[in-house]
Parts: C-alpha cells; sequence; structure tokens
C-alpha cells in the first residue's frame, strides 16, 4: 500500500512531535485539532524544535523550510482526513473520545485509510470495534519527545490485518524508527513495566519510605536510571500516568496495577506535573 498523505489528530506535545517527523521525512501532513490555537501553537513546538535540530547540525535550512511547506492546519477533523491515506490519533488517553473519534474516523476517511492510534495503553481491539475496518485499525505508539526517541510499539488488534501491519512498519522505517511488534493487552509492553514502577515510587513516598528526592537519586544512581520515576512522572503528565494505571487495573483486574492514592490526590488536587508548574517537584516555567 502506498502512503503519501497523512493526517494527525491532536496538535499537543505527542501530536506535534509526530507531525515533525513526518514532514521531516517527506510525507505531507495534516496537523488538526479542535481549537486553532492549539493548532498554533503545536506549530510553535515544531518550529522552536527544528531550530533545536538545526542549531545541532541535525538538519538544514533546506530541510527545515521544506518540511513546514508539508505540514497544512486545519480545524475541521472531516476535512482534515478526507483526502489521507493514513490517520494517526494522538488525542486524549480516553476510552470514550477515543472510541467516538474512531467511529467518526470510519465515516469520514477513505475506506482504503489506514487509522492509527498514538495511545499508550487503550485497547486497539476496542477501538477497531467502533469502526466499519477493523483490519485497518492499529496502534502506533511513538514516545516522547518523537524527534529524539526511536522506538515505536505497533500493536495488533484481533483484526488488524497483515497489509496495514506492513504499512505502518515501512512508514516506521521510513521515519528513520525502531518498530516493534507488541500484541494488544493493557498498556503493551512499555507502560506494563514503566506505569507500576512509577505507581510503586509515588507509594513509597505516600507511606514516608523516602521523600521524592530520595527515591530518584536511588533510582538514578543505584539502577542507573537517567532520570527518577518521579521527575519522570512530572514529564509525562500525573494525569496521563494515572490514566494508565486505571486502564491497567481495570484492564487486567489485577489489584497490583491499583492507583496509588497519593496520585490520585495530586491529579485531583491539579499538581500535574511539569506541563503546569507543579508535581512532585516544582517549576518555575513550562518546559519548551
Amino acid at each position: 500500500m502506498e502512503i503519501n498523505s497523512l493526517a494527525v489528530i491532536g496538535a499537543g506535545t505527542m501530536g506535534n512531535g509526530i507531525a515533525h517527523v513526518l514532514a521531516l521525512a517527506k510525507f505531507n501532513v495534516g496537523l488538526i485539532d479542535v481549537r486553532r490555537d492549539a493548532v498554533e501553537r503545536g506549530m510553535g513546538y515544531i518550529r522552536h524544535n527544528m531550530d533545536r535540530q538545526l542549531n545541532r547540525g541535525i538538519i538544514t535550512e533546506a530541510q527545515k523550510s521544506e518540511a513546514l511547506a508539508r505540514i497544512s492546519q486545519s480545524t475541521s477533523l472531516e476535512s482534515g482526513v478526507r483526502d489521507a491515506d493514513f490517520i494517526i490519533e494522538a488525542a486524549t488517553e480516553n476510552l470514550k473520545v477515543k472510541r467516538d473519534l474512531f467511529h467518526t474516523l470510519s465515516d469520514v476517511t477513505k475506506p482504503s485509510a489506514i487509522l492509527a492510534s498514538n495511545t499508550s495503553s487503550i485497547s486497539i481491539t476496542d477501538l477497531a470495534a467502533s469502526t466499519s475496518r477493523p483490519d485497518k485499525v492499529i496502534g502506533m505508539h511513538f514516545f516522547n519527545p518523537v524527534p529524539v526517541m526511536k522506538l515505536i510499539e505497533i500493536v495488533k488488534g484481533i483484526a488488524t490485518s497483515a497489509e496495514t501491519y506492513e504499512a505502518v512498519r515501512n512508514v516506521a522505517y521510513k521515519l528513520d524508527k525502531v518498530p516493534v511488534e507488541v500484541q494488544d493487552y493493557p498498556g503493551f509492553v512499555s507502560n506494563r513495566i514503566l506505569m507500576p514502577m512509577i505507581n510503586e515510587a509515588v507509594f513509597c513516598v505516600m507511606e514516608g519510605v523516602a521523600s521524592a528526592e530520595s527515591v530518584d537519586t536511588i533510582m538514578k544512581l543505584g539502577m542507573n536510571h537517567p532520570m527518577g520515576p518521579l521527575a519522570l512522572a512530572d514529564l509525562i503528565g500525573l494525569d496521563v500516568c494515572l490514566d494508565i494505571m486505571n486502564v491497567l487495573f481495570h484492564g487486567t483486574g489485577d489489584s497490583k496495577y491499583r492507583p496509588c492514592p497519593l496520585l490520585k490526590k495530586m491529579v485531583a488536587a491539579g499538581y500535574l506535573g511539569r506541563k503546569v508548574g507543579r508535581g512532585f517537584y516544582t517549576y518555575d516555567s513550562k518546559p519548551s
């Protein structure tokens, strides 16, 4: 299957990062969000991050200009995806939102279009059941920051066709990424392992075993992790961590995935991490 035109739904951190790497790989890509300011902010991040690559000699000025010219912007889902061969959804990590979106995409896209989700934990089979083409639904889980991280988890639902899988894997190779096939289980591989570690670190703080700083220092110096689990939780977003823990807990029914009460309390208080300036740590400014 030949793929020339792609659309990315959601202009947030993951969405604009995905559009960034697609455009640099010479794909025409539409960046879509319901709010004009979100699209403009996403484009701002793309320009900023391309400037970083330019300053580090990773790309040239010509590559930057050509890539930016390949990105179109839209606040209309229907018009934005109508002609796309491949749609990547990067909306909020909420099952109902994604189900509704995939149901709509099934109606407004070309019958041949692949529908991929950047979900980090939600069932691809469940999302596919909301469409009339479950064979063309697949997971394509990028990692943050998208322009830097090499891995893509490719998640096959129960009905995902071999043709769809091969098409997605080929796109991943064109992005200079490393695609790894995983099956459709809650949390896939990355978050099934990562999130319980983060959750247990939060339990250590809640139970007074150690401070956040001590937990992170132990994991960095004792386990050689580049970042402590609580600092990483702040970077990911505590709300996202809680959403994924809930998917693991409800998807498996296993109490070992029970979200820590402190994590739930911090999310309820709005302490979501770096994106709001406060989580387990406080930040002078939001990350660029």
